[in-house]
């Protein structure tokens, strides 16, 4: 026979802990000034820049119009307009892997000019994607970025400083020191009054203090007040309306106090992770709320299958106590949790070790989120069925008695 383990004996100190849990999360969103709103929540502007020097330089004279992308293996120089067909010019990274090479293969291609800065030994793989620059070539120069090998780490905190001027800028750093890659962000209120948006600013801050020509933006966004206002209104309708679905769905399935215990259970969930994200200060943002959202599904799963086994227990042994048969439900799916709780978590897990940025927050949400899906499934769903059949007996007691009480009274 399977060893019956007492959850029930937990289901107070348990409901307990989470009052404490959740209370110390509301005190660290007030504490903490609310969340770290991305810029999908706060309108503003967002670069991500990475410091790096310029490897070269291109500029067109030649006919029709002459545009350049490119990525991580390839540079392309796409000619088209008056006088000339619609050609593209691929140059391999693998094919020249020195920059030398790399430029001089440029003369093929008409009207072209480059200016290198780079060593000639220099490698192409080191060359960075930017956003930075219009990508019609003509006489202004279109600069290409590369990082040298063995970079200097910049620091955060001059980073920080070097933006000071410009009013209240956030700076997080991405990837590993020697990339030299930070997203800067700044509140649509210091953006010269909500007006023009100041990229040019940043940049000319950073070039400033780390040199010229040695900062690429690999990323610029703009969010307006009014597209960010809808956005909030939107998350929090989504989170009500998926509270209120799984309500009505586990209404028809089971009984009222297995639907309203599915639903705290869930709520319990998100406001754990609310608490999480406001005492680590992670970015709040789009995914963030995908993270949530994928909780909510994962922990409604796990508790209509433990209140499947609750129900079907309760068939098989109609005399046992309510709280005997949760025990018994719950010590028998103990195994299926842990096991299906542990192979998605080192899924999750390679997400959080080999990945960076918002991805990896993505990550380390779902984490916590699994491991409070599953007590809460455990403790306060099955706990507040448990409290409720406590006080349906009380209840049904007290009428009984003074049902008794009543002959009584009119024989006296």
């Amino acid at each position: 026979m399977k060893r019956i383990i007492p959850f029930s004996k937990f289901f107070a100190p348990a409901a307990v802990f989470s009052v404490i849990l959740i209370a110390a999360g509301l005190a660290g969103y007030v504490v903490k000034d609310g969340f770290n709103l991305g810029v999908d929540f706060q309108a503003g502007l967002i670069q991500e820049v990475q410091f790096a020097p310029t490897a070269f330089s291109l500029t067109y004279s030649g006919q029709g119009n002459a545009t350049v992308s490119y990525d991580r293996n390839n540079l392309y120089i796409v000619l088209s307009g008056a006088g000339v067909e619609g050609v593209t010019h691929t140059f391999p990274y693998a094919q020249y892997p020195a920059i030398g090479d790399f430029t001089a293969s440029f003369s093929q291609v008409e009207g072209l000019a480059v200016s290198t800065s780079a060593p000639a030994g220099a490698l192409t793989a080191t060359l960075i994607q930017s956003a930075q620059g219009n990508p019609v070539l003509g006489e202004d120069p279109y600069v290409v970025h590369y990082l040298p090998a063995g970079s200097e780490p910049i620091l955060i905190e001059d980073v920080r400083s070097s933006l000071e001027a410009l009013g209240t800028v956030s700076v997080q750093s991405l990837g590993a020191p020697s990339d030299r890659h930070f997203m800067i962000r700044m509140e649509d209120s210091e953006l010269d009054g909500g007006g023009a948006v100041p990229a040019e600013k940043i940049i000319s801050a950073l070039e400033e203090r780390f040199g010229t020509g040695g900062v690429a933006v690999t990323r610029s966004d703009y969010v307006g007040s009014r597209f960010s206002k809808e956005l909030s209104n939107q998350a929090g309708f989504l989170m009500l309306l998926t509270l209120l679905l799984i309500l009505a769905y586990a209404s028809i399935r089971f009984k009222p106090q297995f639907a309203i215990g599915a639903v705290l259970a869930i709520a319990h969930d998100a406001l754990i992770m609310v608490a999480f994200i406001a005492w680590t200060r992670m970015e709040f943002n789009t995914t963030t709320i995908a993270a949530i959202l994928t909780i909510l599904g994962y922990s409604i799963n796990d508790t209509i299958v433990i209140f499947d086994r609750i129900r079907e227990t309760r068939r098989i042994y109609p005399d046992d106590t309510f709280v005997a048969v949760l025990d018994r439900a719950l010590s028998e799916t103990l195994g299926r949790t842990i096991i299906t709780t542990l192979t998605t978590m080192l899924a999750v897990l390679s997400l959080f070790i080999f990945t960076t940025g918002s991805m990896k927050d993505f990550a380390l949400a779902l984490l916590v989120g699994m491991v409070s899906g599953v007590y809460s499934t455990i403790y306060i769903a099955s706990g507040f069925t448990n409290f409720w059949d406590v006080m349906s007996k009380k209840r049904a007691a007290k009428k009984r008695a003074l049902t008794a009480a009543a002959p009584a009274a009119v024989k006296a």
